[in-house]
């Protein structure tokens, strides 16, 4: 794989992470390297991992995607919907972190 990255390739990328997902879950995998990010709908792994590799200056060992359906939710006698949505979940090589998480 090269790392020469073309014009179109570079702004699909920085549309790929969308932003960190900063729950208890999330923080707790710091420990064991492992990051979570709210991604495009049509982002593969492999986008994600050159974006995080991009974005953050780190080496991306794996990346696991998961979607979340969307849920309804009700309000009084109204119903909608919340809105689906992907993640993913980064890990990276050892001696790498990023910093996004560390609450400075």
């Amino acid at each position: 794989m090269q790392n020469n990255i073309n014009p179109n390739q570079e702004n699909i990328l920085s549309k790929v992470i969308i932003e960190p997902i900063v729950t208890e879950e999330a923080t707790a995998g710091i420990e064991k390297n492992k990051y979570i990010f709210k991604i495009s709908a049509r982002a593969t792994k492999l986008q994600v991992k050159m974006a995080i590799e991009k974005i953050y200056k780190v080496k991306v060992e794996k990346v696991n995607t998961i979607s979340i359906p969307k849920k309804v939710r009700v309000r009084g006698r109204v119903a909608g919907w919340k809105s689906g949505y992907r993640k993913a979940v980064v890990t990276l090589k050892e001696g790498n972190k990023i910093d996004v998480f560390e609450g400075k």
